[in-house]
């Protein structure tokens, strides 16, 4: 149970957070938060995350600033005590930096923070200052109106999350694991936002996607050794050459299709809708998923393991034969699949040249059922009764990987409705990444109910 004393609202009837979600949203963005990947160029962090930690002081919260093993990499926690401290807390959990931009390709600067045409501009628009402002928002709400939540809720602005959370999450949850103590489950990015499918009938049907697995994500570097030369002679013996018939064989081999569980509910749910049939014994599955549109990229990718080189590396001069030379691959793995993805990548990549793992997070996944999915579409359903919400696989990873390891169970739910013809997926990381106005009220809204009933 939970309750709410002091409750406000602006002059049009809306909560105190949904009145001040776009303002804040357009707020974080014009933070640089862009995460290079190099320490030396990365910024903006620190700063953001100390504007982040005086709007819940200013709220009444008490909050514990954390910067990880790298200066400026900053992350700030807050908890709000709930009704029944024998529950497990929910953390909820998300990003500040962003991936860098290019002014020169956008339409509006990307780190305006514009409020035009219906919808708020700029980098981290939906990845992910969105679902920051919202849990900001509705944070500052509960804490102003003395709101009870019925269990812990533990707030968490984290950092370093596009580089893979190594001066964020992963840190955090290896040196300081006490800031997460009686945690049980998390919710984060990339999920409950809205699909919208054609029914049979010729209507339309909202379907909310809830992330309830990812991919493993890895970074392998390839190397190749052979003898160095000069170029006017013949080499039978060359490292680019013996590298480049690897990172080819590798880069064009199609792995196969393996359903999990979350997407085979996935499509199942789908097919319902919409009369569609998704038989994975069809060479032609890809072509059918392509009839819901752009939310197929990020669902195709969740079919079969994905290995996709990225960089290489090799020689310092024309006419010098080099002794080695290197690539990084790209790998994106499926639940379970960990193991039979390395057989077959050392069988297509042979003998001749060596693999390591520069960066390896486990893939992740758990069940849709449960109080706290029951909560989920309960508070989606309060707001848009003809929604539905069903499970999704994310193709990519996010800091669940992180807290994963501490046994939490994760989710990705940052509620969205959005416009059917929104190509959303071409967002994330894209140019003119902008999130719908009425999309972020819609999700304040929602997270307010499912936290109240959480």
């Amino acid at each position: 149970m939970s309750a709410t004393t002091g409750a406000a609202s602006d002059p049009n009837g809306r909560s105190r957070a949904v009145s001040e979600v776009v303002d804040l949203v357009s707020t974080l963005i014009r933070f640089d938060t862009s995460n290079t990947g190099d320490l030396a160029t990365t910024k903006g962090e620190r700063e953001c995350a100390e504007w982040v930690a005086r709007q819940l002081q200013d709220a009444g919260y008490t909050t514990e600033y954390v910067e990880s093993g790298a200066p400026g990499r900053g992350n700030v926690f807050a908890r709000l005590p709930g009704a029944d401290s024998s529950r497990g807390a929910l953390l909820v959990h998300g990003h500040l930096d962003v991936v860098p931009a290019q002014a020169e390709d956008w339409s509006v600067h990307p780190f305006s923070g514009a409020v035009r045409d219906g919808y708020v501009w700029g980098r981290g628009a939906v990845d992910m200052k969105d679902m920051v402002g919202m849990m900001l928002a509705v944070a500052r709400q509960f804490k102003i109106e003395g709101t009870v939540p019925p269990r812990d809720l533990v707030f968490a602005f984290l950092a370093d999350e596009e580089n893979g959370g190594k001066w964020g999450a992963h840190w955090l949850v290896d040196n300081r694991p006490e800031l997460f103590e009686g945690v049980t489950e998390a919710v984060g990015e990339v999920g409950g936002f809205s699909l919208t499918v054609p029914r049979p009938d010729g209507g339309e049907r909202r379907l909310y996607l809830v992330e309830t697995a990812e991919k493993g994500l890895g970074w392998m570097r390839l190397r190749a050794k052979a003898r160095a030369g000069h170029g006017s002679f013949l080499h039978e013996d060359n490292a680019v050459t013996i590298l480049a018939g690897a990172v080819s064989r590798l880069g064009t081999h199609t792995f196969p299709l393996v359903l999990s569980d979350s997407v085979a509910e996935f499509l199942a749910a789908v097919s319902q809708e919409t009369g569609l049939e998704f038989d994975p014994g069809s060479p032609d599955i890809e072509g059918t998923l392509a009839k819901l549109g752009s939310i197929s990229r990020i669902i195709g990718a969740t079919l079969r393991d994905t290995a996709n080189p990225t960089m290489l590396d090799a020689g310092y001069k024309a006419n010098v034969i080099p002794q080695t030379a290197e690539a990084v691959v790209d790998c994106r793995v499926l639940p379970g699949r960990q193991a039979a993805f390395e057989r077959e990548v050392d069988e297509l990549i042979g003998p001749d040249v060596e693999r390591e793992w520069i960066t390896k997070l486990d893939s992740y996944e758990t069940t849709f059922d449960g109080h706290l999915v029951d909560a989920m579409n309960d508070a989606v359903l309060a707001h848009d009764p003809d929604g539905r919400t069903v499970p999704y696989m994310l193709s990519g990873g996010t800091d669940a990987k992180a807290f994963a390891k501490l046994g939490i169970r994760c989710f990705g739910f940052a509620p969205l409705r959005l416009p059917p013809e929104l190509d959303f997926a071409a967002l994330f990381h894209g140019v003119d990444e902008r999130v719908p106005v009425d999309a972020l009220e819609f999700g304040t809204n929602v997270m307010e109910h499912f936290l109240l009933h959480s």
